[in-house]
């Protein structure tokens, strides 16, 4: 057996009097889809901003392959193989897509800002690589026709998949993916959930959070619902989908309720 690509073991996340988590237990298998689910509030972004280190948790450990990263800082997350995307876009809206996605690709760089003030050539040559990954990932997330625009003047649409070409440029093994389908229409929903598949039959594991349960159904190999915090259920979709918890927390009465 590998080890899970992400193991939450029993986190708890209070921010004053307020528990946003509580006891969370998470497992993500290698290499697999897995969705994280459940209303509004839940504690679903939370768990990404654990994972990543914008929080600390309060009580638990978070496992990436095995190697506790709950007390590291989040640029050795990222560099470990963590990378994500955001609810709300976090592009640079003024540079152009190309240059966004090269702005991934710096994470490993080995040169900065005194490499390229001197105009040393290693500088010069992480630079072309760069640009030449960017190139390559905005072809991966079928976008390479606008290289050059604007990331603000991009469609929607593109605009996601901009940021997923952002993180795929970090090279991580593990994606978080927070809302990706939200404000899509049916056709670009589709094209998404490929391009998720492809990015998966790269060697990656992805985790996402979603809100379009056919979306979660389709795409999951495995599914987690939280409701105030607390894991509820979780498990393959058509188990997911006749859970009574689950039923009563989307809906807000019991399953057998007239």
């Amino acid at each position: 057996m590998t080890e899970p690509a992400l193991e939450l073991d029993k986190v708890t996340m209070r921010f004053g009097g307020v528990t946003a988590l509580r006891e969370v237990d998470l497992t993500v298998a290698d290499g697999e889809i897995a969705a994280l689910i459940g209303p509004n509030g839940a504690g679903k972004t939370t768990v990404f901003n654990v994972v990543t280190g914008v929080f600390r948790p309060t009580e638990g450990a978070v496992r990436f392959r095995g190697r506790r990263i709950d007390r590291m800082k989040r640029f050795r997350i990222a560099k470990s193989g963590v990378a994500r995307t955001f609810q709300n876009i976090r592009l640079f809206a003024n540079m152009s897509a190309l240059e966004n996605v090269m702005v991934g690709a710096d994470a490993h760089h080995r040169t900065g800002a005194v490499g390229a003030a001197l105009g040393l050539p290693w500088h010069y040559r992480e630079e072309k690589q760069g640009r030449a990954v960017a190139a390559e990932l905005l072809e991966f997330v079928g976008i390479s026709a606008r290289s050059g625009e604007t990331a603000k003047n991009l469609p929607y649409g593109d605009q996601r998949r901009l940021e997923i070409a952002r993180a795929l440029a970090t090279e991580p093994k593990l994606l978080l993916l927070d809302e990706p389908a939200a404000g899509m229409n049916p056709a670009e929903k589709r094209s998404l959930q490929d391009l998720i598949r492809r990015i998966r039959d790269t060697g990656r594991t992805v985790l996402l959070i979603e809100h379009d349960m056919g979306v979660v159904m389709d795409l999951s190999d495995h599914i987690t619902v939280l409701d105030f915090g607390q894991k509820i259920a979780e498990g393959l979709p058509r188990e997911v989908r006749a859970n009574a918890k689950v039923i009563e927390a989307y809906l807000g009465a019991p399953a057998d309720a007239s």
